[in-house]
């Protein structure tokens, strides 16, 4: 790959279709990017496994889902890497390296430990896969040599953690093998779901990115306004409507337009859906049609997984083998 900027790794679990809220929080920013970055995008399926160990059956087929909304909402591996994370076993060995140094207390600390063994309810979690997954994901990017890694700011203390391995692994060999990788949080736009909470598969409020166009007007119509307007002609309150939040992203050319025609009453919230799903379906349109190309031939994932594989274990390889020379395995 030509040196761009620098290298960036990110990944995600393959959870199945994506939602609007992961294409504004994450997709959107990779896009952007694969332009000025030497861009490693990795499907974590060995992560599923932390907490979906017992039912694993459908990781392979939310693998192709996942991908399909990478590729039709530009993710383009001519210029980016996209491979899948088992796919490339390098990473599971330096794994194994890195617990050999990594202090157990480092990984008991990190907070969405404890956060998740509390709000994650009906599994057991308590195996080495989920306590040591921090460290999983550590290997994730110091195999690649990832100067940066956009995440959320729940994220944020995995780079910190990631950043301290790679201090220690360089210190104790005395020998600089990895850079300590940057945290670029994302900047998110604000996505509700249709009930005015955080978009989420969890509260079942979402939206996929691969909706049929047609559909997206019944959505919308399901959507919660401001609860203070009874009739048409009642003022609105556009910070408190989940549908004006949609109007921000969808719609800025009019945003202003909207805002005050809303605020005097002049607009009602059935026209004010049916302006935003009009916009939605434009905006989505291109997406849709892409990945409608995609599904017509399913041999085109699995050959793009197959070739961001190879690439990926190819720096993978080189980044091992120091690895193994500086700790006396070669």
């Amino acid at each position: 790959m030509s040196a761009k900027k620098g290298i960036i790794l990110s990944g995600m679990r393959p959870t199945g279709k994506l939602h609007l809220g992961n294409l504004f929080g994450a997709l959107e920013n990779w896009v952007k990017m694969q332009e000025v970055y030497d861009c490693f995008y990795c499907v974590v399926d060995w992560h599923a496994l932390t907490t979906d160990y017992e039912n694993p059956q459908t990781i392979s087929e939310n693998v192709r889902e996942m991908v399909m909304d990478w590729i039709s909402c530009g993710i383009d591996p001519q210029k980016a890497v996209v491979f899948k994370q088992s796919d490339v076993k390098e990473h599971a060995e330096l794994h194994l390296l890195l617990s050999m140094l990594t202090p157990l207390s480092w990984l008991e600390r990190v907070p969405t430990y404890k956060e998740q063994l509390h709000q994650i309810q009906g599994k057991n979690l308590f195996t080495y896969g989920f306590l040591g997954y921090p460290l999983l994901q550590a290997a994730d990017i110091l195999i690649y040599k990832a100067n940066a890694v956009p995440v959320g700011e729940d994220q944020a203390p995995h780079i910190e953690l990631t950043r301290e391995i790679a201090r220690r692994f360089n210190h104790l060999y005395q020998k600089k093998i990895f850079p300590e990788p940057e945290t670029l949080l994302n900047i998110y736009k604000v996505v509700p779901g249709l009930d005015n909470r955080k978009m989420s598969k969890s509260y079942n409020n979402f939206i996929e990115i691969s909706t049929p166009l047609e559909e997206i007007p019944a959505k919308i119509r399901m959507m919660i306004t401001d609860p203070g307007r009874i009739k048409k002609s009642d003022p609105g309150n556009p910070d408190i409507c989940s549908v004006f939040a949609f109007h921000r992203i969808f719609n800025q050319d009019r945003l202003g337009e909207v805002e005050e025609s809303c605020k005097k009453g002049e607009i009602g919230c059935v026209q004010c859906k049916g302006t935003v799903s009009t916009c939605m379906q434009n905006f989505l349109e291109p997406v849709y049609q892409k990945r409608r190309e995609l599904e017509k031939d399913p041999q085109l994932i699995t050959d793009i997984l197959h070739e961001g594989g190879k690439k990926a274990r190819a720096v993978a390889q080189q980044t091992l083998e120091e690895v193994r020379q500086t700790m006396g395995l070669g």
